[in-house]
Formats: structure tokens, sequence, C-alpha cells
């Protein structure tokens, strides 16, 4: 990683009390005046829920998340494109056409079998949006900015995601002037896949930082 970066992290080790899974899922209070605010347009006529919803998706989960895959895939079959991206991963990923607003200043952190990386925003939701789409509401939530920092190994739990005690942990803390994009570590059994079939096992959640990629099971692709 590139040392020129105003890169702001956190080690594990933090001593602190921490909320159930279930908060993720608390909308604040500026979710609830858009909710509000879609119920009026839709009485009005002026919006389809349906069609709104169908939007969402797509930017939350296919085009967004998507973008970023094929980022992890290309630099976990291309060094070269894996040494550009941990220098500097603004270009790197603008040259595969993934660019615009909220993406404009980008660090990569990769995982490792000893340091594990996972990324929040404390002070609201700074999130690079041409890689990851949508942010999740629980990425935006309270519990969820402020556990992470304090309790990463119990966020993760919330996850279902353990990792070994040696293993460090290290929150970054995106902001307007830097974003993060996890690069996991690949998983073993995939020697000789294309980027495609390897884009295909990267999840949003493994780019922030919150769950593993998976090992292929028995029977895929190879």
């Amino acid at each position: 990683m590139s040392q020129d970066h105003p890169t702001s992290g956190q080690e594990d080790g933090h001593e602190h009390g921490h909320d159930h899974a279930h908060d993720h899922s608390e909308l604040g209070e500026m979710d609830l005046r858009v909710r509000a605010l879609e119920s009026v347009l839709t009485q009005k006529g002026y919006i389809d829920p349906a069609a709104l919803d169908a939007l969402i998706d797509t930017y939350q989960t296919r085009i967004g998340p998507r973008n970023g895959a094929r980022v992890v895939a290309r630099a976990w079959v291309d060094q070269a494109f894996h040494d550009w991206l941990m220098a500097d991963a603004t270009a790197a990923i603008a040259s595969l056409g993934y660019t615009g607003r909220q993406g404009e200043h980008m660090v990569a952190v990769e995982n490792t079998g000893d340091q594990h990386h996972m990324v929040v925003c404390t002070l609201c939701s700074c999130y690079p949006w041409p890689v990851l789409g949508l942010p999740p509401t629980w990425y935006k939530s309270a519990p969820y900015r402020s556990r992470a920092v304090k309790d990463p190994r119990g966020v993760l739990a919330d996850f279902g995601t353990t990792l070994p005690e040696t293993t460090r942990i290290r929150v970054w803390d995106s902001t307007a002037e830097v974003r993060y994009l996890v690069i996991p570590q690949r998983p073993a059994g995939t020697e000789g896949w294309s980027e495609e079939e390897l884009a295909a096992l990267v999840s949003r959640d493994s780019m922030i930082g919150t769950r593993l990629v998976e090992a292929p099971s028995a029977g895929s692709a190879a």
C-alpha cells in the first residue's frame, strides 16, 4: 500500500461490550425519512415501488459488487495488475473502467493468513460506489460503525466469520478523502480458474472484510 495515502487503521484488541447482531437491521432517522418520502411519492403516483426496488437491487447486488469482484479476480491472476492495484488502486481500478463519484481516491488492502482487514466509516457511510454499488443498511447503522472499531472480532462473528486468534485484524476508517477495497484471500482449489469463474466467488461483504471468500464446493467448474 502506498505510504502517501492518509489512511487510518486500528488494530484488534479493544475491550468493549457489544450489541447483538439484530441491531444491524435498525433503521436510522434518515432511513425513516426516506421511507416516508417514498410512501408519499408512491401515493401520488410519481414512482413505481417495484421498479424502484429493481433499480436499487441492480446497483446494490449486481452492477456495483460485480465490478469489485472483477478487480479482485484480476488481481488474483495477474501479478502486474496486483502490484499496480496495491501501489495505486485508483488508477488500477480506473483502467478497468470503474470510475466516478465516491471512487476518486481508492486504497486496496489485502488479506493474508496473518492479517485481516475490515472497512467501516465511523462518521457516516463513505463507501466506494464504483466498485461495490450502494452501501448495505448494516454498513450505515450506528451499531456497526461503533462496534467495528471497538469489537471487530465480535462483528465478524455476527457475520459468521471466525478467524484464528493469531490473525491480526486491522480496521480501516473510510472517509470523504479515501475509500478502501479489501482484496480477500484467493481460496484453495481455484488453480486454473478463469477470471470470470473467480469473480463469481467474490461477494460484496468479502470486499468490505466482514466475510471470507469460501473455497469452491465439490463439482464446481474449474
